[in-house]
């Protein structure tokens, strides 16, 4: 969910997906080389994004990833279901009235 979401903006090589999401969490989450690009590619079989061989900013080749029109539809899902678990984690945080103490 994390690398679809970060493509969402627009094309980007493997390193920039790892920079954005450890930019975007505050440093919290890492996404480590040997996690990114196998994830990448399991992507890309699924037909939630293409990729294609680009020159970057500093003129070395690389390879840039960019979300399909599938690949926004699982999004959606994903967000769906993140709210959800989001919303019941919550739900079973919150104190049930017998444990609230006074």
């Amino acid at each position: 969910m994390l690398i679809l979401e970060t493509l969402r903006w627009g094309a980007q090589h493997g390193y920039g997906i790892s920079q954005a999401i450890r930019a975007g969490s505050n440093e919290v989450l890492q996404v480590e080389t040997g996690s990114l690009y196998p994830a990448l590619h399991r992507l890309e079989k699924r037909g939630w994004i293409r990729s294609e061989w680009k020159s970057s900013a500093n003129k070395q080749r690389a390879k840039y990833y960019r979300l399909t029109a599938a690949g926004r539809k699982q999004l959606a899902q994903e967000r769906s279901r993140w709210g959800q678990m989001v919303e019941a984690i919550g739900a079973l945080m919150r104190p049930r009235g017998s444990e609230v103490k006074s």
